[in-house]
């Protein structure tokens, strides 16, 4: 393993963390500080908080085709840019529609720096090494949204939105001389016009790169639109909302941030460590299989009462799979794209709009059905397609595949 390699790995993951400490501060400050914004209701910060999401849906060919005549470093540049642009901005705009704005930006920003290191990554690994530096770069930069929500929050309530906002600008731009650094100059490795027509089509004759696809999308349906916007639902639902915890009193809110900040603190060691396994004897299909079902036990276990203490490690459970399956579903794209080097942007381009799908109908999807059958339908009914995919990655591949695939 080239230490060269790891490092700008490491240094796009950070670039990466310091970019998203505003974002991830207003998933804390602005539900309550809506006001200091310019807001007049609730809603406009239901939209502003998802709009970033829904605007990179059809924008992620178009950042791909950026680094295709693009350098690395002046993409990641850009990226960087928007976020501390952004950033300042939820400090000095005010009113709806330059918050829609500085949100879309930030969409691009967001959709500019993931795809930069998924390429990045695919340059500098192979079969030996891609799962440890994908599993890196998911733990490291999480740490922008653990301190942006633990830090940002804590600050926004002492200081109010503007000087947060301004001071996690600030520490952004800080970053900027390690870009230079370590990023290098060079454009990513593409082999042809990745992105024509020809070789999208070719994707839905591909079925390994069909299933990973949809894999990747019910992973981030379940983990980051599902299960992190029902948890507190379901803390209430069962138990109520505030319960007594080891003889103090808890809301359901600060459980579910708490299972959040926890996953956050232990990707940095654990999902390299996951990545490191996959990169060994078992191939990462059977890993994730394993994974798939281990998910599978525990969603259908979180609608069942059970006493309060052993239902959070249940919760605990599954942030852990979630940790592992995130990791083992991104090398799987990574691994097929780098199989696939005439439609490497093409794979790589349709696997983030899945997953950004996946995280965006996840809520709608599970209030709807709680509606209309319950959310324990909804959990039941997840842990069996959890089951479904562990049966299908366990299935022999019917084409040629890599020794990891």
């Amino acid at each position: 393993m080239k230490t060269g390699n790891r490092k700008q790995v490491v240094v796009i993951s950070l670039l990466t963390a310091a970019c998203l400490l505003g974002d991830s501060m207003l998933y804390i400050a602005l539900p309550i500080r809506w006001a200091e914004a310019g807001l007049d209701s609730l809603w406009q910060v239901g939209l502003l908080l998802s709009v970033n999401r829904i605007v990179r849906l059809p924008l992620n060919p178009l950042v791909a085709w950026v680094y295709q005549k693009l350098h690395k470093r002046p993409a990641m540049l850009i990226a960087v840019l928007l976020a501390i642009v952004t950033t300042a901005g939820y400090g000095l705009c005010y009113g709806f529609f330059a918050w829609l704005a500085l949100r879309c930006l930030w969409g691009v920003s967001w959709g500019l720096l993931r795809m930069g290191a998924q390429f990045a990554i695919l340059d500098v690994s192979d079969d030996d090494n891609r799962g440890y530096y994908m599993g890196t770069y998911n733990g490291l930069y999480r740490l922008g949204s653990l301190f942006g929500m633990s830090a940002g929050g804590f600050l926004a309530d002492s200081w109010g939105l503007q000087p947060v906002a301004l001071l996690f600008a600030g520490v952004t731009a800080a970053a900027l001389p390690f870009l230079f650094r370590y990023v290098p100059k060079g454009k990513t490795n593409f082999q042809s016009a990745d992105l024509s027509a020809a070789a999208a089509a070719s994707l839905w004759r591909d079925r390994q790169v069909l299933w990973t696809m949809a894999t990747g999308l019910y992973i981030s349906m379940l983990y980051a639109g599902i299960f992190a916007s029902t948890v507190s639902y379901l803390v209430v639902r069962q138990y109520a909302e505030n319960v007594t915890l080891l003889g103090m009193t808890i809301g359901a809110a600060a459980i579910a941030g708490t299972l959040q900040a926890l996953r956050w603190a232990w990707e940095p060691w654990l999902a390299p460590l996951v990545g490191r396994i996959s990169d060994g004897r078992i191939s990462r299909r059977h890993f994730l299989a394993y994974a798939l079902v281990c998910a599978a036990v525990f969603f259908a276990l979180i609608p069942v009462h059970m006493p309060l203490g052993l239902w959070i490690l249940l919760l605990v459970g599954v942030q852990l799979t979630a940790t592992a399956l995130t990791t083992l579903s991104d090398t799987l794209a990574a691994d097929r794209a780098a199989q696939s080097p005439s439609a490497k942007a093409a794979i790589v381009t349709f696997y983030t709009i899945s997953i950004d799908a996946g995280a965006a109908i996840g809520p709608m999807f599970a209030y709807l059905m709680n509606s209309a059958a319950g959310m324990s339908v909804v959990y039941l009914g997840g842990a069996l397609l959890l089951l479904a995919f562990a049966a299908k990655w366990l299935l022999p591949p019917k084409v040629k595949e890599t020794a990891r695939y």
